[in-house]
Formats: C-alpha cells, sequence, structure tokens
C-alpha cells in the first residue's frame, strides 16, 4: 500500500521509587497507526482510571472516526480533536457522579500515522520528541503555568524547570479546557527519524542532551525506552515514568 510507513516501536511504562501506583498509561495500535501516553491526576485510582479512560475512549474513536489511508488535514484533524474531547467529557462526567474520581484528570499526547504523514498534539505536560539529525525538537506544547509564564516573559526556561508551579495544568482532560483543541502539529517523516512519548516522569529526571544521546544511540526501539525509563529512574525522577520510542525505518 502507497503511503505506509515503516515503523518501529517500544514502550516501558514503570511505577518508579516515590509512588505507590502507576497513574500513566501509553498505548500502541497493533497496526502502528497512532501511539499514545496519558499521565492520570487525581491521586491513587482516580489518576489511574482518568488515564486508562483516555487512552481506550480516544483509541476507540480513533478507530472509527479517522481513515488512515487518506490524509486530509481537514478531515484528521477533527477527527482526532473529537476524539480527545469526548474522552475529556467522559472523564469530566464520571468525576461528578463517583465521589471517589472526583477531580481526576490526565493529560494525553498522540501521533498518528496516516497516509505517509504523521499529526502530532495533545494536551497537558505529557510530551512529544523527534530526534532528527541529531537535533532534538520538542513536538508538543506545555500546558503549564510555567510555560505560560516562560511565553509571557516573566521567568526564564531554567527558573521554570525547579518553579513552585512547575506542575500545575491549565489545560488538561477532566476540565472544560480539555475540549479545545489539540494543536496537531502535521510532519512529513524522513528515515531515520526518532520519536519520543513520554509522561513527564521521563523529563524529570533527564535533560534534553540525556535524551538526545540515548535515543541517538540504542538502534532498537524498545531498548531505547527501557534505557530512557532506567537512566530517568537514576537521574531522580519522582514521578512514574513512561516513555514510547518510535523510529522510521
Amino acid at each position: 500500500m502507497a503511503g505506509k510507513l515503516q515503523l518501529e516501536w517500544g514502550s516501558v511504562s514503570i511505577t518508579g521509587n516515590f509512588r505507590e501506583n502507576n497513574e500513566d498509561n501509553c498505548f500502541v495500535d497493533p497496526d502502528a497507526r497512532f501511539f499514545l501516553v496519558a499521565d492520570g491526576m487525581g491521586g491513587q485510582s482516580a489518576g489511574e482510571k482518568a488515564s486508562q479512560l483516555a487512552i481506550e475512549l480516544v483509541s476507540e474513536r480513533l478507530n472509527k472516526a479517522v481513515d488512515f489511508s487518506q490524509d486530509d488535514p481537514k478531515q484528521v484533524v477533527p477527527a482526532i480533536d473529537d476524539a480527545v474531547s469526548h474522552a475529556n467529557l467522559e472523564i469530566m462526567a464520571l468525576g461528578e457522579l463517583d465521589p471517589s474520581y472526583h477531580n481526576m484528570g490526565t493529560t494525553i499526547v498522540y501521533i498518528a500515522s496516516v497516509a505517509g504523514v504523521l499529526y502530532i498534539g495533545g494536551v497537558g505536560d505529557s510530551r512529544v520528541y523527534l530526534l532528527r539529525s541529531a537535533q532534538l525538537e520538542q513536538l508538543t506544547k506545555d500546558h503549564s503555568l510555567t510555560q505560560a509564564l516562560i511565553e509571557a516573559g516573566t521567568i526564564s526556561v531554567e527558573e521554570a524547570a525547579t518553579h513552585r508551579y512547575k506542575n500545575v495544568l491549565y489545560r488538561y482532560l477532566g476540565t472544560k479546557e480539555g475540549s479545545t483543541g489539540t494543536d496537531p502539529k502535521r510532519l512529513t517523516p524522513e528515515t531515520g527519524d526518532r520519536f519520543m512519548l513520554c509522561s513527564d516522569g521521563v523529563t524529570d529526571g533527564l535533560d534534553d542532551d540525556a535524551i538526545t544521546q540515548i535515543l541517538g544511540d540504542q538502534d532498537d526501539p524498545q531498548q531505547a525506552a527501557a534505557a530512557l525509563v532506567k537512566a530517568a529512574e537514576a537521574g531522580g525522577s519522582k514521578d512514574n515514568i513512561t516513555c514510547v520510542v518510535v523510529h522510521v525505518k
């Protein structure tokens, strides 16, 4: 089939040293049409439930609504945003119905492979990175207060790393703002591209240089995902750590 990308992938998700349970979730479509990472919040079962719901509901909607053989941004972008918005509304509804899930929420990031083109976006502060020609680029934008302060010129990137509002999000699934779109980037992949989708557990323990080196050194995406998670844990990450690595062959 023309336009079918050759992708290889690997994924690892661990609870880490500081949490009792893993509120992260990730999913790889068996046909490599889409990749998802979600990082739940709300404590204990609530965060776990939110990220699980996001993965299940978004997957279900993408399967139904996206024609992965036709790259038409006018069709693809609304279908993706609708899938995420649907998950958001369901998470909000369950949070209102069940007291044990009150205030639960989750981030989500995705890569969707549509007829040889990639759509990349998300809500919250999980991230997607691209390593191309030894250059690392963050493809998603954090919906965090610190990112907003950086953009306003109030604080520097260095200050943001230790800022007290570092983990405070103004947009995530489980709030009205979670349905306002995912700002997808449309990207033509090149042979040798390496992508990483991750929860903030990875970036809490690793800087860009370390990510660049590990992504560049490991030719097997499963080994790369394992090495990134292990290094983030060793680097002092205090969160659940989840990583999906995708190579373009």
